[in-house]
């Protein structure tokens, strides 16, 4: 294979994994023209359309996909090779791409960013938000942050949080108005504001716990959303009652008597997070590290 030949392959992969030309070029420290370019030559070598391109959205032909599903893993397996080498002669560099929902990300990496980059300045940290669970191996990411029982098979898992407590939250103001719930059934006369973490578009049911019984309750209410911070935000307006993981914003309000708890004692508990990758792959020394950062280890032997 030519140099030109794997750049091409190199650019069409990025423009796959982010749906997006603009967000590619960036990546590849390209312009977004440049980057059309490249995609155009290399569908004019093959003699095929990899890319359909509207004004509103970037997805693989048929074809494209399936070359993306066989190039993509190799295309992952070739940079890893290159991160080893560079780590065995004393040095971590390369790209780091990690795929997170935004509760992992504001409470594990927002707040250990300057300590990673400052014992590892050489690696680019490729981080997504994602709340829908998407396939980590299919999206080429290193590794992913998920919630323990929600973890993909074939997977080597390491716990960064311990187990949380669900905490069923409401402003004063909704419970003055729409009354107190004194048991999980009770919830089927509130206005719930429910979330999902699948992306298959079925709602949460919530789950309930006490003294051995359990409970599993479909709730209905104005929103439905796979993202925390949004359904934090629509419980603190007042828009109902909403079932909620550990939370720094959920926390906050408990905390300034914006929001109370109801149901404590049917509160469940639920796996924190977990970091996970393949079980195939040998973790490149980047991740290494990237895993003592958010577990708080001693990063001075990096």
């Amino acid at each position: 294979m030519r140099g030109s030949d794997f750049a091409e392959l190199k650019a069409f992969a990025a423009v796959v994994e982010r749906s997006s030309f603009a967000r590619a070029a960036e990546h590849l420290g390209l312009s977004a023209s440049a980057l059309s370019q490249t995609i155009r030559h290399l569908e004019s070598r093959l003699g095929v359309r990899l890319i359909n391109r509207t004004t509103r959205s970037v997805a693989p032909t048929a074809i494209g996909a399936q070359l993306h599903a066989r190039f993509g893993p190799l295309l992952q397996d070739m940079e890893s090779a290159v991160a080893e080498a560079t780590a065995a002669a004393g040095r971590t560099a390369g790209t780091l791409r990690i795929n997170a929902p935004g509760m992992a990300v504001r409470q594990l990496i927002a707040p250990r960013l300057g300590r990673f980059h400052r014992s590892h300045p050489a690696v680019l940290l490729d981080i997504v938000i994602d709340d829908a669970l998407r396939d980590i191996v299919g999206g080429r990411f290193d590794a992913g942050i998920r919630v323990g029982g929600r973890l993909e098979k074939d997977m080597i898992s390491i716990r960064l949080t311990p187990d949380v407590t669900m905490k069923a939250v409401a402003t004063p103001g909704y419970l003055a108005r729409a009354g107190t719930p004194r048991r999980p059934s009770d919830l089927h006369g509130h206005a719930c504001i429910s979330w999902r973490l699948q992306a298959d578009g079925q709602p949460y049911r919530w789950e309930f716990q006490k003294r051995g019984e359990r409970q599993e309750i479909e709730v209905h209410g104005p929103l439905v959303t796979n993202q925390a911070h949004l359904g934090a935000m629509a419980a603190l307006q007042g828009l109902g009652i909403l079932y909620a993981f550990d939370d720094e914003l959920v926390d906050e309000a408990l905390a300034a008597g914006q929001l109370v708890t109801v149901l404590d004692d049917w509160s469940a508990t639920r796996p924190g997070f977990f970091l996970y990758y393949p079980h195939r792959r040998h973790p490149q020394h980047a991740l290494t590290g990237f895993i003592d950062c958010l577990l708080d280890r001693d990063l001075s032997h990096a």
